[in-house]
């Protein structure tokens, strides 16, 4: 038997899964560390981590993960990446790191981004970058060179997370078209990288890194990234993407009108589609798919909840670490709508679906003789629903035509408060799928180049678990939601 390796780098934590090359069944996920890894906030709304962090642990993954399972290394054919969207990475010409990474959820380069949208105008950022520049790598960037001068004077590279690691292994340094679109560095009328953004910002364009594409070989494990890591010499990497993207592939989630949602560290919805245009350029992002060729444009609309599971991780730490499946039976116990306690859970940073305000996590009508621990729980749950509804809406206002949503059957969607909300609020069927993003990123380095009919088939077939189906308490849904949205119109105006 042969295999394949695949890695997803979060915030959170380095996964790692083990898939049997040929028939795609997943062998083993596990996950580094076992607590999550450290966020460096030096600023309000700043988030940094280093990136021989992600490198040691996803290291240690391997070997651990090949121990447990008595696998030889030389079994492994082929490696593929996920990895947190939107970080900046900076090499300088020896490829050594020069500061920390700038991660997604660090708002610091807002301002940057919303002085060239209004330089640059939406007629042109709308027609070729598909958004507005916004706090994305490149305007990270541009905030490294504005505050950091000598740190930027000694940048040779800059990169995404999952380039990063690409290099590690291989000491090869490349990115992709949907990298470079993550970064609002992919003009996507002219098909090429945006070097105009670069020059408007003022950065020098020879430090965009060479095209690799997904499905091919993107170079290959060398001495040193063979001995770190454990995996054998010159095996090829066949596929890198973003998070949101890959778990979207993961899902299956790979044809116009196909919706990915997932419940992680931030809330997500992720809808397909074959357009060159879009009438929403500020609260949602267009991205090219991991399927996206110039012959062939697969967009990817995403819609990004920042504080989503990362506020229920919280409160959690807050009530002295209570197990989730407690939490999760003491929100059963109260009402829909929780007895009028609101959340909004938008406390991890800017909000693009909400023109990048911070509003802050927030609880609102505390009544301290009427709610309990479970009425904070289900409130918390509901408040995240509550965004995804929200943000579903802010889509179809984009003309996404949604014909099938798929999950996974992780984190929040467990919660059968949180996925009950969701699908009844959506009135939709929500397909639950047994996968993770790096099992995905795995089968992802199985693929051929155009074998992605195939793929889909086995897929759908293999991890399809359950469907959630909308229930009949609608009105209820719909009466704490609509009291919730006016909560969060009064804090946002």
């Amino acid at each position: 038997m042969k295999y394949t390796i695949g890695f997803d780098v979060g915030s959170s934590s380095v996964k790692i899964a083990l898939v049997e090359a040929h028939s795609k069944k997943k062998i083993a996920v596990i996950t580094e560390p076992q607590e999550e890894m450290p966020i460096h906030a030096e600023k309000l709304n700043w988030a940094e981590q280093d990136p021989e962090m992600w490198w040691s642990h996803l290291c240690n993954g391997i070997h651990r993960i090949l121990k447990e399972n008595s696998l030889n290394p030389s079994l492994i054919v082929a490696v593929g990446i996920s990895y947190q969207m939107h970080g900046l990475v900076v090499l300088d010409k020896n490829k050594k790191v020069l500061r920390n990474s700038i991660i997604w959820c660090d708002s610091r380069a807002v301002e940057i981004g919303e002085k060239a949208a209004d330089d640059i105008g939406e007629e042109r950022f709308g027609s070729h970058l598909f958004n507005a520049p916004g706090n994305f790598t490149a305007s990270k960037l541009k905030w490294v060179k504005e505050n950091e001068p000598e740190i930027y004077s000694k940048v040779a590279h800059y990169m995404l997370p999952g380039d990063f690691i690409a290099y590690k292994l291989t000491g090869e340094i490349a990115t992709t078209i949907n990298g470079l679109s993550e970064g609002m560095l992919w003009d996507f009328k002219d098909k090429k990288v945006a070097d105009w953004l670069l020059d408007y910002y003022g950065i020098d364009t020879d430090l965009t890194p060479p095209l690799v594409s997904n499905f091919e070989d993107q170079g290959r494990i060398n001495a040193i990234g063979a001995l770190k890591s454990g995996l054998p010499e010159g095996i090829p990497i066949r596929y890198r993407a973003g998070d949101q993207p890959n778990n979207a592939l993961s899902l299956n989630i790979l044809k116009p009108g196909e919706v990915a949602a997932t419940g992680g560290t931030s809330g997500v919805l992720f809808a397909v589609s074959d357009r060159n245009s879009s009438k929403e350029f500020y609260r949602v992002n267009h991205f090219a798919h991991v399927n996206y060729t110039n012959k062939e444009s697969l967009i990817g609309t995403l819609l990004c909840v920042n504080g989503a599971g990362i506020q229920y991780s919280w409160l959690r730490r807050m009530s002295a670490h209570i197990d989730f499946n407690k939490m999760n039976d003491l929100a059963g116990k109260v009402p829909i709508g929780s007895e009028g306690l609101i959340n909004l859970p938008f406390g991890n940073g800017a909000e693009r679906m909400l023109n990048n305000k911070s509003p802050g996590a927030q609880f609102s009508n505390l009544n301290l003789n009427k709610h309990q621990q479970g009425h904070l729980f289900r409130s918390a749950l509901e408040g995240i629903a509550f965004s995804f509804a929200y943000g579903l809406e802010i889509m179809q206002e984009d003309a996404v035509n949604i014909k099938v949503i798929r999950a996974g059957n992780d984190n929040l969607f467990r919660s059968e408060i949180f996925s009950n909300t969701v699908a009844s609020l959506i009135g939709q069927n929500i397909e639950i799928y047994n996968t993770t993003g790096a099992i995905g990123a795995a089968r992802a380095a199985c693929i051929e180049f155009g074998g992605l009919e195939d793929y889909s088939q086995s897929i759908s077939s293999i991890d399809r678990l359950d469907e959630i189906i909308p229930r009949k308490e609608t009105d209820a849904y719909r009466l704490a939601y609509q009291k919730w949205k006016t909560e969060l119109e009064i804090k946002i105006k």
